[in-house]
């Protein structure tokens, strides 16, 4: 397993759409996003030049240091171990997802996203536990596509606030859309890439 956020594993997602941007291939309506092809132009970028920018916000930072703590919450509030993941990608090495933890179960396996949200989002989440799986569903259930998991734990958590938990199920024919997407997105990167390496 290559961790997460090193140079190693930015170069394993390099060029490839990967689950926390699938948003920007499709809605969580099923319908094509209109930011699909600029994700697809940066990730043409990304094959042609060799490397990502890696830029990280203000937020995206937070959440990096404290998603052990949540991990450990997480682990503590429902008895169950996670194991850390790298980036997963599917049978062709086309897309990806990089799960914020494992959990192995007597009756199969399911994933985990964590958010460590700022408060007023926090509280957002607390007042409709659906809010934070609505935000960011194209990101778990594109996770489910590659892992071939049915089920995602979502779980918020701030440590002055309560947390939330929330069990999504694997939606069929959603990551049939999504897939659908994905291969069209796919192509068009290879195609490009080739065509443009050639000039």
């Amino acid at each position: 397993m290559i961790a997460q956020g090193t140079i190693e594993w930015r170069d394993e997602r390099r060029g490839k759409p990967s689950a926390s941007d699938f948003s920007k291939l499709i809605t969580a309506t099923g319908k094509p996003s209109a930011s699909a092809k600029g994700y697809v132009d940066k990730l043409i970028a990304e094959r042609l030049i060799g490397w990502s920018d890696g830029y990280t916000s203000e937020a995206m930072q937070r959440g990096i240091d404290l998603e052990p703590l949540a991990r450990v919450n997480y682990e503590l509030i429902t008895g169950d171990d996670v194991t850390e993941s790298g980036f997963i990608t599917d049978e062709t090495d086309s897309y990806g997802c990089s799960p914020d933890g494992i959990i192995v179960l007597a009756g199969g396996s399911k994933g985990l996203e964590i958010k460590c949200p700022m408060p007023p989002a926090m509280a957002s989440y607390l007042r409709d536990e659906q809010e934070g799986v609505k935000k960011y569903y194209q990101q778990i259930q594109g996770s489910m596509l590659v892992t071939g998991l049915k089920q995602w734990d979502f779980f918020a958590y701030h440590p002055e606030m309560p947390f939330v938990l929330v069990t999504v199920e694997r939606d069929d024919d959603f990551c049939c859309k999504l897939q659908e997407q994905l291969l069209k997105a796919v192509k068009i990167i290879n195609d490009e890439v080739e065509k443009l390496k050639c000039r």
